[in-house]
């Protein structure tokens, strides 16, 4: 199969890697006379709906890992091949959620800041040897190095969490995938075939159920962090700064550089231009349960969520309220349609996506629909940008 130039690949991360932000300084610009004023009591409203859909969808992915939790507590307790499936089942009933929350990264939120969780929930991609056994290594990983790890612990699983490498990961969502799916060695639909034995009969039984429940509890203190950090009417906290600024320019600013850099950068890049030019299970997000698929889907719906100031919650509830295409419908309505319906567009492309995504990425009728998710995420990026500049917001890609 004929793979895309590594030159290509490196021009692409060249123009897509990394975002930085001016225009929210003091000094004159050039062509601030033909700047359009934002409407400040307008881009006011939009940060509160924000701020709202933040808190609604990191609730929603607290309360789905605490099911989630449940689950892989009775599955612990009476270990059997439905009771794993349950627990199975959960996990992707909680990446539902958090999928929609990508967004709120890249901007350094408490999420992604100095002292955010994010390496700690999501990280990927995972060496599954730095955890468990795998395929002919049956003695490798923390769980079967009692010398070196005689305690599983959370703060165990914290210290180790990618220390000597960025793919040795130990905590987060992906650690708890491999543990109850394990290694994905067959090409198709359906992911790992983990046997429930593995908690029960096998070498390191014990440990290994140690390890699952403490990743999970693990999962639960750092969604509650970040749930905090944007929870209503709370001093101190970072949505109360977020909402009392000052400055709602610079604020709207962070929010586009979030969503851009999520369309752009991570995941019409990072999560599936790198698994067309390199077709590896490594390079697919949740590559244990075969369920990247949905990962692009919600990672999509994360960015028109944001941008259509509207989120639909696990019950069915739906927070809406002011929104991005508001404000720059009142600079370029023309350009804003279009915008809408390339954002329109998106959602159906990634729709799409079958799986599983591993199928898709070798392929030729998968390799078309994801290079056509890769082409419309990045445009709607450079879409966003381009309205952004009419208000003298400049997210320049470098």
């Amino acid at each position: 199969m004929k793979k895309i130039s590594i030159s290509f690949l490196l021009l692409f991360f060249m123009c897509c890697s990394s975002l930085f932000f001016s225009s929210c300084k003091d000094e004159k610009n050039e062509d601030e006379e033909t700047q359009i004023k934002l409407d400040e009591t307008q881009a006011n409203s939009f940060l509160s709906n924000y701020a709202n859909i933040v808190y609604a969808s990191y609730e929603d992915s607290y309360n789905t890992a605490k099911l989630l939790d449940d689950a892989i507590k009775a599955f612990v307790q009476s270990p059997s091949q439905s009771s794993l499936e349950a627990a199975k089942t959960a996990w992707k009933a909680a990446r539902e959620p958090y999928g929609q929350t990508e967004s709120y990264r890249f901007y350094g939120g408490p999420i992604d800041g100095d002292e955010g969780v994010e390496g700690f929930i999501n990280a990927w991609p995972l060496d599954e040897s730095y955890i468990d056994y795998v395929e002919g290594n049956p003695t490798t990983g923390i769980i079967n190095n009692p010398t070196d790890f005689p305690t599983i612990d959370k703060q165990t699983l914290i210290d180790a969490n990618e220390k000597d490498g960025e793919t040795n990961v130990s905590t987060g969502y992906h650690a708890i995938e491999f543990l109850l799916w394990g290694q994905d060695t067959e090409l198709g639909a359906g992911g790992g075939n983990r046997s429930f034995t593995d908690f029960t009969t096998a070498e390191n039984a014990e440990r290994r159920k140690t390890y699952l429940l403490t990743a999970s509890s693990l999962l639960l203190d750092h969604l509650q962090f970040v749930l905090n950090e944007w929870k209503p009417e709370t001093e101190g906290n970072y949505r109360a700064s977020f909402e009392n600024s000052s400055n709602p320019k610079a604020r709207l600013l962070e929010v586009l550089v979030g969503i851009a850099s999520l369309s752009k950068g991570e995941l019409a890049g990072e999560r599936i231009f790198v698994a067309l030019d390199e077709p590896d299970r490594e390079n697919e997000h949740s590559c244990f349960s075969d369920n990247t698929d949905r990962d692009v889907v919600t990672n999509a719906l994360a960015i028109d969520n944001v941008y259509f100031g509207r989120y639909t919650r696990v019950d069915g509830t739906v927070i809406s309220g002011t929104s991005i295409s508001d404000i720059f419908r009142n600079a370029d309505a023309e350009k804003t349609d279009a915008l809408d319906a390339k954002m329109n567009q998106t959602m159906v492309n990634v729709n799409a996506v079958q799986n599983p995504f591993e199928t898709e990425m070798v392929e030729p009728a998968g390799r078309a629909r994801l290079q056509e998710c890769v082409q419309t995420l990045t445009e709607q990026a450079d879409m966003i940008l381009e309205l952004a500049s009419l208000y003298g917001i400049n997210v320049v890609l470098e």
